[in-house]
C-alpha cells in the first residue's frame, strides 16, 4: 500500500458586487472572489493538493485560466474531475484538511453545508473533509478585506 500527502494553496482577490462562493456553495457577502472561473478558493487549494499528491501538477495545468472553456465554470466541475484522474491511476482520496482564511463573511455556519457538497465530488464521507476558518486579524490583504487564501492538505493512498 502506498500513502501519498499533498498541499494545495490559493488567493482571490475580493471586489464588492461579485457572488461568494467557498466550498461548493454561495455565501451572502458583500464582496466576492475574482478569477476566471468562479473563484472558489476553497475547492482550488483541494484540488492542488489532491493533483499535488499524485503528482499531477496543478490546477492551472489541466484548467488554465487562457483557456476560454473555463470561464465562468463552477468549480465543483474541476474537483470532480481531479478526482477522476486520480481514480482511473488508483489512487483513493483518504481525507482532506482545509483551512480558508478572511475576514468576512463568516465561514463557520456554512461549514457543514460545504462537507456535503464536497465529500461525494472526491467519493469519500463528510467525515473525512475537515474544514476550517480563521481571520488574519485584520493584517494585510486579507485584513484589509482585499483578498481571500485557503490551504488544504490531502492524503490519498494506493492498494
Amino acid at each position: 500500500m502506498k500513502f501519498r500527502v499533498g498541499l494545495g494553496f490559493d488567493v482571490h482577490e475580493l471586489e464588492t458586487g461579485r457572488d461568494f462562493y467557498l466550498g461548493g456553495i454561495k455565501l451572502p457577502a458583500s464582496k466576492g472572489a475574482v478569477g476566471h472561473s468562479d473563484a472558489d478558493v476553497l475547492i482550488h487549494a483541494i484540488c492542488d493538493a489532491l493533483l499535488g499528491a499524485a503528482n499531477l501538477r496543478d490546477i492551472g495545468h489541466h484548467y488554465s485560466n487562457k483557456d476560454p472553456r473555463w470561464s465562468g465554470m463552477d468549480s465543483k466541475v474541476f474537483l470532480k474531475d481531479v478526482t477522476r484522474m486520480l481514480t482511473e491511476l488508483g489512487w483513493k482520496i483518504e481525507n482532506v484538511d482545509c483551512t480558508v482564511c478572511l475576514e468576512a463573511p463568516k465561514v463557520n455556519p456554512h461549514i457543514d453545508e460545504m462537507k456535503k457538497v464536497l465529500a461525494p465530488l472526491m467519493n469519500i464521507a463528510e467525515e473525512d473533509v475537515s474544514i476550517k476558518a480563521t481571520t488574519n486579524e485584520k493584517l494585510g490583504y486579507v485584513g484589509r478585506e482585499e483578498g481571500v487564501n485557503a490551504m488544504a492538505v490531502a492524503l490519498i493512498k494506493k492498494d
